[in-house]
């Protein structure tokens, strides 16, 4: 029966919505927020079993087209699960310490991975459209969550804003792209395209709203302010899951809606935004000295690194940046989980690279971790940033990129300054004064120490997503 097909086939995003409907009137009805926690994580871990169950299953379309399942969709969902689980466990002790701690929270994240998993699998231009704007209402309702303070409302109020303008530019390109074709499917639009300039305009403003979500340089202003001013877990589930979800739907843009070169080559446009993505990121990188401003540029840099593979236009190349969102997902979220971990001192300001004088001998272990992650982030083998790097830039070499490949190498050498300046001051430096920390939770010290461990794992034992990606993406791109 085709509509159970249909339901299976998105089953993890049907049960993350059905636990974001729960755990609202839970809060409605002023039940305790731990049982609204308790049922996210829940609802996240079979939502993520399930995901993983699927990479091995068939491949195809559901709703009539609307989406796709198996291969990338499977791939993009499983990205978007753990990112979200893992920020979901570091948020607890975090958000209590912050007087954040409701049911609202969890809700809202469980409505925005519900638009992340639709992105992920979409196929069909109406489908992304209302995924990323579920997505995006959400994200600009957890960015706002510090209210009482100057910076969480700044944050709002600029994603809110540059949000809509950037959802503007998507569905005016979806306009054109449906005016010119008169096709919203994915590969509909491709079979039907011709190289109009009604055609070129909306496939350019469509790109033009990716490229927002994903902060490419020019389209990156929003970043450093709202990852500043959002409690710093939320930061990491933006810069993880989200930035995984939209690349996912880039990907499949790509493959599915633009892939005939004869009607416009976007590769030069891809290369263009990702040597200025990169050098532009890690420019403005090196001369910050607050830590999130800095992972936020970092962050920009990594958009950069990741366009290299999609710049490449081949299997390969989109299989590197598929592993790559998997490595940023695991150092990511554990970087901004150890900085959060020291934001929980209330009587201490840690937002300044000052601040962290002397903190790796305090709690040797969150020292460690934060250390791992940031060599892995500024591409130190044999860790698992390294392995994603090295994906990205030898899909681009095999595919004639060389001077590209030779920027995002050059871009990436100099991100080492910056990630090992932190370090520097956590074992070089002497703390201005004696403090005391407070001692870490089990359950988020775990999460860490997961997140560290497969880091190094993955970077040890690199293993490829191949599970269906090569011949799906081959079979959609000629290239």
């Amino acid at each position: 029966m085709d509509y159970l097909h249909d339901l299976q086939s998105f089953l993890p995003g049907i049960i993350v919505a059905v636990a974001g409907l729960v755990v609202i009137m839970l809060d409605a009805f002023k039940k305790g927020v731990h049982l609204s926690y308790g049922i996210t994580v829940g609802a996240l871990a079979i939502a993520l079993i399930i995901g993983i169950q699927a990479l091995f299953g068939d491949t195809g379309t559901a709703f009539t087209g609307m989406i796709v399942h198996g291969g990338i969709g499977a791939f993009g969902k499983v990205l978007v699960l753990v990112g979200t689980l893992f920020c979901v466990l570091i948020s607890k002790d975090y958000l209590s310490e912050k007087d954040l701690h409701n049911g609202e929270v969890y809700g809202m994240l469980l409505f925005a991975t519900t638009g992340m998993l639709g992105l992920a699998v979409s196929n069909d231009l109406i489908t992304l459209f209302i995924s990323l704007e579920t997505m995006s209402i959400c994200l600009y309702v957890l960015a706002g969550l510090m209210k009482n303070e100057k910076i969480g409302a700044e944050a709002a109020l600029k994603y809110f804003l540059l949000g809509a303008f950037s959802t503007g530019f998507l569905l005016y390109g979806i306009a054109l792209i449906y005016g010119a074709t008169g096709q919203t499917n994915l590969t509909d639009v491709a079979a039907a395209a011709e190289p109009t300039l009604l055609f070129l305009a909306g496939a350019g403003l469509l790109l033009v709203g990716i490229f927002f979500k994903i902060a490419a340089v020019p389209f990156h202003m929003w970043t450093p302010d709202v990852y500043q001013g959002t409690p710093t877990t939320l930061t990491a589930y933006m810069a993880t899951a989200a930035k995984s979800a939209t690349f996912v739907a880039f990907i499949l843009i790509l493959t599915r809606m633009l892939p005939n070169s004869e009607i416009a080559d976007w590769t030069n446009v891809i290369q263009v935004i990702a040597i200025i993505t990169m050098i532009v990121g890690n420019l403005i990188a090196l001369a910050q000295d607050n830590v999130k401003r800095m992972l936020a540029y970092s962050s920009i840099a990594h958009a950069g690194y990741l366009m290299v593979g999609l710049a490449a236009g081949t299997a390969a190349g989109y299989s590197g940046v598929l592993y790559y969102l998997f490595a940023y997902t695991l150092m990511n979220v554990g970087a901004f989980g150890v900085i959060a971990y020291y934001e929980r001192n209330h009587n201490l300001d840690f937002t300044e690279i000052d601040s962290y004088a002397g903190l790796g001998f305090k709690v040797p272990v969150m020292g460690v971790m934060l250390s791992i992650f940031l060599f892995s982030l500024a591409g130190i083998p044999p860790l698992v940033g390294f392995v994603g790097k090295y994906y990205v830039f030898a899909a681009a070499v095999h595919a004639g990129l060389i001077p590209l490949a030779i920027i995002g190498v050059l871009a990436s050498a100099a991100s080492v300054y910056y990630y090992l300046r932190v370090m520097v001051f956590l074992y070089f430096k002497e703390a201005h004064k004696e403090y005391t920390l407070k001692a870490p939770g089990f359950l988020f010290k775990a999460s860490l120490i997961v997140l560290a461990v497969l880091t190094v794992y993955y970077g040890v034992e690199p293993v490829l997503p191949t599970t269906g990606l090569i011949e799906l993406i081959t079979s959609y791109y000629p290239g």
